[in-house]
């Protein structure tokens, strides 16, 4: 569990990095016309979100967990997705690299949750996530 939350919260620093930094999709987020653009980032967003797309997001994160459930057990350790479809070279390494990739990739992890409660907690406090330059 503590790898999926790790892996989780890898993408969401740079997900609330990247909004905060202004970067967008292109085109509309619904057939109201509402831009990407007009969704501000971090709590913020969630009100700006409507009731149906929360519905889908929550959806789409039920629909990856279930997808996901069926594929336990059969790697090599835990968290192994692979399903023997895409590598990128993992068999080529001895197995005191693959220990060491596996708990560099673990304590990233840990520090990246450390992370998104930070920016979650300075976001809270009004504190600016990115600091204007000079």
């Amino acid at each position: 569990v503590e790898l999926k939350h790790g892996r989780i919260s890898m993408l969401a620093v740079v997900g609330y990095l990247v909004t905060e930094a202004g970067i967008r999709l292109p085109g509309n987020i619904d057939y109201s016309g509402t831009k990407f653009t007009d969704i501000p980032g971090g709590f913020d967003a969630l009100s700006a979100i409507s009731k149906e797309g929360l519905g889908q997001i929550i959806g789409f994160i039920f629909f990856l967990e279930m997808i996901m459930r069926p594929i336990g057990g059969r790697g090599e350790f835990v968290g192994d997705f692979r399903n023997d479809a895409i590598d990128f070279g993992w068999d080529t390494f001895d197995e005191e690299t693959k220990l060491k990739k596996r708990a560099i990739e673990l304590n990233q992890g840990r520090a990246a949750q450390m992370g998104i409660l930070a920016l979650m907690v300075h976001e809270q406090l009004g504190v600016p996530i990115i600091p204007s330059l000079p």
